[in-house]
C-alpha cells in the first residue's frame, strides 16, 4: 500500500490534578478567554454562596490552602479548562483524577454535576480536615523503595500507632500517612533501608489512611442525597486502577477512596492499556504530567491549565 497503512487517530485522556496543585491566579485566563470557563466560575460561586473565584484569582494564598477551599478550588479550574477544551472540539475518550481529580473527571464524564461536586468537596475537605486534630497526623513522601518495601517499613514503624500507604504515584515515589510518630519513625527506617529521600509533607492531615473513617462516615451521608448519572466516558478510578462505567460505582467508589491509596500508577497504566496514546493533565500543575511520563514510556503528553497551554494541545494533535 503506497504510503503504509493509515495512522490510528490518537486515543486521549483526560487526567486531573488533585489538592497540592492549587496556586492563586489559577484559572483567571480561562475565566477572562473562554465563556463557558467563565459560566463554571459562576456556578460555583453560586452553588457555594460566597465567591470562591475571588480567592481563586486573588488569594490570600493561607486562605486557598486550608483543605474546604482548595478542594473546590482546584475542582472548579480542573472543570473550567476542561470546558474550554471542550469549546475548542478537545475530547476525552476516558478519564481519571488523582484524589480530588477524581471528582472533576467525574464531573467532565457527567456522572456528577458540578454545583453538587463543588459542594460535596467542600465538605470532604471540612470532613478530611476535622478527622484528625491539626498536629496529630502527617504525610511523607518515599523515593528510591518500591511499593512491598515501603509497606514493609511502615508495618514495623506503626508500634501500635496508624501508618499506611496513601498515594502509590509512580515507580519509587511512594506516600504513607498517619499518626504523625509513625510516620516519621517511618521515614527514618525508610532512609536506614536504602530508600534515597523521603519527606515529610507541608500537609494538613493524613489523607488516604484508616484515620480518615470519620470523614468516609460523614461524606456518606452527602453522598447519598446527590443524584449519580452513568458517566458517558469511562473514569478509571483510584482505589483498584479499575474502570466506572456505570453509576452503582460511583458513590461506593468514592467513599472507599477516602481511606484507600490512591493507586495512580495502577490509573495509568490502565488508561495506557486502554489504547490511550495521550494524556492531557487538565487543571492547575503539571504534577500528572510528570509522574505520567514516569510510568508510561514515550507517553505523549500535554498540560491544559490556561489558554497557551490549550493552543500547544491542539496544535499538538493538528486541531488548531
Amino acid at each position: 500500500m503506497v504510503g503504509g497503512p493509515p495512522t490510528a487517530p490518537p486515543r486521549v485522556a483526560f487526567v486531573f490534578p488533585g489538592q497540592g496543585s492549587q496556586a492563586v491566579g489559577m484559572g483567571k485566563a480561562f475565566f477572562e478567554a473562554s465563556p463557558p470557563a467563565r459560566l463554571i466560575f459562576e456556578e460555583a460561586d453560586a452553588a457555594l454562596g460566597f465567591s470562591l473565584s475571588r480567592l481563586i484569582f486573588d488569594g490570600p494564598e493561607a486562605e486557598l490552602a486550608l483543605t474546604a477551599n482548595t478542594q473546590p478550588a482546584v475542582l472548579t479550574v480542573s472543570v473550567a479548562a476542561a470546558a474550554a477544551c471542550a469549546e475548542r472540539g478537545l475530547q476525552p475518550a476516558l478519564a481519571a483524577g488523582h484524589s480530588l481529580g477524581e471528582y472533576s473527571a467525574l464531573v467532565v464524564a457527567g456522572a456528577l454535576r458540578f454545583a453538587d461536586a463543588v459542594r460535596l468537596v467542600r465538605k470532604r475537605g471540612q470532613f478530611m480536615q476535622e478527622a484528625v486534630p491539626v498536629g496529630e497526623g502527617a504525610m511523607a513522601a518515599v523515593l528510591g523503595l518500591d511499593v512491598d518495601a515501603v509497606e514493609a517499613v511502615c508495618a514495623d514503624a506503626a508500634k501500635g500507632e496508624v501508618v499506611e500507604i496513601a498515594n502509590i504515584n509512580s515507580p519509587g515515589q511512594t506516600v504513607i500517612a498517619g499518626h504523625r510518630g509513625a510516620v516519621e519513625r517511618a521515614v527514618a527506617l525508610a532512609a536506614d533501608r536504602g530508600g534515597r529521600k523521603s519527606v515529610l509533607l507541608p500537609v494538613s492531615a493524613p489523607f488516604h489512611c484508616s484515620l480518615m473513617a470519620p470523614a468516609r462516615d460523614r461524606l456518606a451521608r452527602e453522598l447519598e442525597a446527590v443524584a449519580v448519572e452513568t458517566p458517558r466516558v469511562p473514569v478509571v478510578r483510584n482505589v483498584d486502577g479499575d474502570v466506572t462505567r456505570t453509576e452503582a460505582d460511583v458513590t461506593p467508589f468514592l467513599l472507599r477512596q477516602v481511606t484507600s491509596p490512591v493507586r495512580w500508577t495502577d490509573c495509568v497504566r490502565r488508561l495506557a492499556a486502554d489504547g490511550v496514546t495521550d494524556f492531557v493533565e487538565v487543571g492547575p500543575g503539571r504534577v500528572l504530567t510528570a509522574l505520567v511520563k514516569r510510568i508510561v514510556e514515550g507517553a505523549r503528553t500535554a498540560s491544559v491549565e490556561d489558554p497557551a497551554g490549550l493552543e500547544k494541545a491542539l496544535a499538538a494533535r493538528g486541531q488548531t
